[in-house]
């Protein structure tokens, strides 16, 4: 069995959780589940205060199972926690800003790409990675089509990796890794159920190790 280097990787997205200490003990169980490349940590509604002390308490945990913490949008906070990225939710303008200041320090991807049109602008912008969907879109099973038909024709065309967004069942993961694009978003796949979310990844990455289209070096 190969590494996971060589087909698509999974990407947590941090579940919206009030209580910091609760927040990390969940995602720190999801990670024993097996291999995350990286873990989105939004802001939600904490202020920037409240939002750092979670972060204080996520990016070690993260850090310590292998994966990058990258913090939404608050480069502040990303720099005082010292999270390995930004993931810029804004469009090409902003997401140029971002890499213009932090990169190469921080990894820094993202953009709001809705389209070829704005998927080539942020590709410009050389930003680490571009995402294709919304960090809450997953609201039915399955991958939204439009970004499954995104990150296809991306991956064959731009060297720029991308993560795309899958669906609440776990099972989305496969279809966005046919695609051929590098990661795989999950939020409300993995974390539904707390007590399930290192069985999910984990059964997720038997999947990918199995199923998942292998990349050419």
């Amino acid at each position: 069995m190969t590494g996971p280097e060589d087909r698509c990787r999974l990407v947590l997205i941090v579940p919206d959780i009030a209580d910091a200490e609760e927040k990390a003990r969940i995602v720190g169980d999801a990670l024993r589940g097996g291999d995350v490349a990286s873990v989105i940590v939004p802001q939600y509604d904490l202020d920037d205060t409240a939002f750092q002390k979670h972060a204080e308490k996520l990016v070690p945990v993260i850090q310590a199972a292998g994966a990058a913490a990258l913090i939404v949008d608050n480069s502040r906070v990303a720099g005082r926690v010292k999270a390995d990225g930004l993931h810029i939710t804004g469009n090409a303008k902003a997401l140029a800003e971002a890499v213009e200041k932090h990169a190469p320090k921080l990894i820094v991807g993202g953009g709001n790409a809705m389209d070829r049109h704005h998927a080539l602008e942020i590709g410009e912008v050389q930003p680490d990675y571009i995402f294709f969907g919304r960090l809450d879109g997953d609201i039915k099973p399955e991958a939204h089509s439009k970004n499954l038909a995104l990150g296809e024709w991306w991956a064959a065309m731009v060297e720029i990796p991308t993560l795309v967004m899958g669906g609440n069942d776990p099972s989305s993961a496969l279809a966005v890794a046919e695609t051929g694009v590098e990661f795989v978003a999950l939020g409300k796949a993995v974390f539904a159920d707390p007590a399930q979310a290192a069985s999910v990844v984990a059964s997720v990455n038997a999947v990918l190790d199995e199923k998942a289209p292998r990349f050419e070096d």
